[in-house]
């Protein structure tokens, strides 16, 4: 049942989607979705953490060529194509903003599921996952100052998102590291690991769902001006598996790791920097839509991606 979860998951975000901006449009309780949202947000982040294997991330360094690969591809060559990308582009602060936020994180939880649908190395990719989000985590506000300069550093912005980082991404994840210490030696905690595993697909269904319904508006205020944003979005997506075919190469990786490696560079971590962006004043609100609508033409672009890659590296 799990499987079926993972496998069909673009599908079950899809119906959400349709489902969300269908009640958003008739405008059935929107206002009480954000009051919902939090919480559901906080959940979602502490169940999908807990995959997260903190307590084996020695395990990532046994590759180190793999390992070099995949923090050059994410942290290095992929943010100087964003640089490139959101230069190339005239997009306003908020616009930027939601770009820069989704695309400089690399995904820590579905890239393994792509991972393993596309013929890549799932334990690698599990094993790298902690050593993914803990350098995301501290290099997000470097590339964000870089980038943006004074419209970051002037505008306070990290002042305004520290909270939500601590509240909602930070407690959770010690939360999700206690719970796995904890498992190793408590029966009732591994128990509660094992329920946990079926939550993060239909839990990101519901924030879906919500997302959907509560900005369908601004959406459709700001659709004129997120043509550039999807122009970016699939450039990026094209362009990642173009850097990931050339360090796997450069690397002399086994297929099945290059294949992996494409798969991280071209999944982002939307829905654990979304509540960072929900937490900013109204000015910033397009860089939810934004990141909203990057989680969307991934999913779609890695349903293409599943089918190209195992051909494209072999």
């Amino acid at each position: 049942m799990r499987e079926a979860l993972e496998k069909y998951q673009v599908w079950l975000y899809l119906v959400a989607i349709i489902a969300g901006i269908s009640t958003g449009m008739h405008g059935q309780a929107v206002q009480r979705f954000e009051s919902v949202l939090w919480p559901l947000l906080g959940v979602l982040l502490y169940a999908t953490f807990t995959q997260v294997p903190f307590l084996g991330t020695a395990l990532a360094f046994r590759d180190r060529r793999f390992l070099a690969a995949l923090v050059l591809g994410n942290f290095v060559a992929m943010p100087l194509v964003v640089w490139a990308l959101v230069t190339l582009f005239a997009l306003d602060n908020a616009l930027m903003l939601g770009v820069l936020l989704v695309l400089l994180v690399p995904c820590t939880d579905w890239f393994i599921s792509f991972t393993y649908l596309g013929r890549g190395d799932t334990a690698r990719a599990i094993a790298a996952s902690p050593v993914l989000l803990l350098l995301q985590m501290v290099l997000l506000p470097l590339y964000l100052s870089l980038i943006m300069g004074q419209q970051f550093v002037g505008s306070g912005l990290l002042g305004q998102l520290l909270p939500a980082f601590v509240g909602l991404i930070l407690t959770p994840l010690l939360l999700a590291w206690f719970t796995e210490k904890v498992a190793l030696r408590r029966r009732a905690f591994q128990r509660w690991v094992s329920v946990m595993v079926w939550l993060p697909v239909p839990l990101l269904a519901a924030v879906v769902f919500l997302i959907a319904a509560s900005q369908v508006h601004l959406i459709m205020a700001t659709r004129e001006s997120l043509w550039p944003v999807v122009a970016i979005f699939v450039l990026y997506l094209l362009t990642a598996a173009l850097v990931g075919k050339s360090l796997s190469t450069l690397f002399r990786l086994p297929a099945p790791s290059g294949r992996t490696l494409v798969f991280s560079l071209g999944t982002r971590n939307s829905f654990v920097v979304l509540p960072l962006a929900i937490a900013l004043p109204e000015i910033w609100a397009p860089a939810v839509v934004v990141i909203v609508l990057q989680s969307l033409i991934e999913l779609f672009g890695m349903l293409g991606l599943l089918k190209w890659v195992p051909r494209f590296i072999h």
